[in-house]
């Protein structure tokens, strides 16, 4: 495995492909709203592109494009006369002069953003005023409404000035580490990301001068930084604004497996096998030996390849958390929860052939309405023998439940995936290993 080719395709998989209807809805926003409050057109004055795609952290698939549009201080003046709540009258006024174009486009006004929902992502404008030093102040219609500062701006420049400090290296990092999310269902946000990636740079200075050739190292040392958090810690201080960032799910334990298996990839890279581990951690978009050029292991035994890849129908931004278990039903035994005779992926309950198997959405902090698909993959010589390894996409019922049976043994595995304004917001994975009798069929 050539490490530096490898990384460097793997960075420009994850490169934004529709950049060019992106840009072309921004300009189209911002022109909107310079003619009804500054009486000219204009597809760029009075707007700035903020969030992880202003910052150039994004990656490919991206579902909430952040905006920030500046108005005049005498429509400051004008809301905030006003005796109740001015700042959702704002919110509401910016809404209706958007909706006059997109009138059949979901646009809403609330809490202190307006949301414009095309098919595949969200574009959320951020009304302002600006300050000369840079910062905004912006209204916030929650509790009877308020106004707020942000520094959008500040982190911008700090994420572009360390990024140039340690050769281009922080915002691949950035990027890298979405992947990984998006792949293991971590529920944690661009900004959060962003801010744990720029203080592992700023407190370690080894990769400076480094390239291609040293991500795997990197992303190494990253994964153990990150596991090293305090699981208590409820938010960090965002670089460049200082303002607090918040944990939605707690993403320690998973940093740490990402730790681990990152020594095993490595320990791997003089072989074929180097490129499974990687993905494993980072997802399809992680090249395979074949997209670079290496011929992989004919198949020993002759199957047909029916996986299917979430990231094929949805976007895929994981900024939530579900939490699957199942319900194990045999003769000769009362019902347990898979999640009770597990440890890791050991069994420590006997499970027999001809299981019951009901998978199902224990929680999740995605509000309805959402949408729920299924993934069952069966793994190993006894799934290919019969030509049975599945791994299709399937769609719920509508009661968040799966169910299934066992019927060869091996290594195998669920996963959820749930669905939210056509975007793949929260997944989650449940090893199913079988005993020598039994598998999903």
């Amino acid at each position: 495995m050539d490490v530096s080719k490898t990384f460097e395709a793997f960075i420009e998989n994850l490169k934004i492909q529709n950049k060019t209807e992106i840009s072309n809805r921004y300009k189209n926003i911002t022109k909107i709203l310079n003619k009804h409050y500054w009486n000219f057109e204009s597809d760029i004055l009075h707007s700035l592109q903020v969030g992880s795609y202003g910052r150039g952290t994004a990656i490919n698939g991206i579902s909430d494009l952040d905006m920030v549009f500046i108005l005049s201080w005498d429509v400051y003046k004008k809301f905030n006369s006003y005796e109740t709540n001015g700042q959702s009258a704002l919110l509401q006024e910016v809404k209706n002069v958007i909706i006059k174009t997109y009138s059949t486009t979901n646009v809403g006004g609330d809490g202190q953003i307006v949301a414009i929902k095309f098919k595949n992502h969200t574009i959320e404008v951020l009304p302002c005023f600006e300050y000369e030093d840079g910062s905004f102040k912006h209204a916030d219609s929650n509790n009877g409404g308020s106004w707020k500062d942000t520094k959008p701006r500040a982190e911008k420049e700090v994420i572009n000035s360390l990024d140039a400090e340690c050769n281009n290296n922080l915002k691949p990092l950035c990027k890298m580490d979405r992947a990984w999310k998006n792949n293991v269902g971590v529920g944690i946000s661009g900004l959060l990301i962003d801010t744990l990636c720029y203080n592992f740079f700023k407190n370690n200075t080894d990769y400076n001068d480094k390239g291609y050739l040293h991500y795997d190292f990197i992303v190494r040392d990253f994964f153990l930084f990150m596991s090293e958090q305090k699981k208590d810690q409820a938010f960090w201080f965002a670089s460049g604004s200082n303002q607090k960032v918040y944990k939605k799910d707690n993403f320690v334990a998973k940093a740490k497996k990402a730790y681990k298996n990152c020594l095993k990839a490595i320990e791997k890279e003089k072989k074929k096998k180097a490129y499974k581990l990687w993905k494993a951690i980072f997802g399809t978009p992680f090249p395979s030996a074949q997209a670079m050029g290496e011929t992989e292991t004919a198949k020993t035994i002759d199957f047909d390849n029916t996986e299917e890849f979430i990231e094929n129908y949805f976007p895929i931004d994981i900024k939530n958390w579900v939490t699957i278990d199942c319900i194990v039903s045999q003769l000769g035994f009362r019902d347990r929860l898979l999640s009770t005779i597990l440890k890791g992926s050991i069994i420590i309950f006997p499970l027999k052939r001809n299981k019951k198997l009901e998978f199902k959405v224990i929680n999740t902090n995605v509000k309805k309405p959402y949408e729920v698909r299924w993934k069952v993959r069966n793994i190993g010589e006894v799934a290919e023998r019969r030509n049975m390894i599945r791994g299709q996409i399937i769609k719920d019922d509508g009661y968040r439940k799966r169910k299934e049976s066992s019927n060869f043994h091996g290594p195998h595995y669920v996963e959820c995936f749930i669905i939210k304004d056509g975007v793949c917001v929260a997944r989650e994975r449940i090893n199913v290993p079988i005993s020598t009798e039994a598998s999903v069929a």
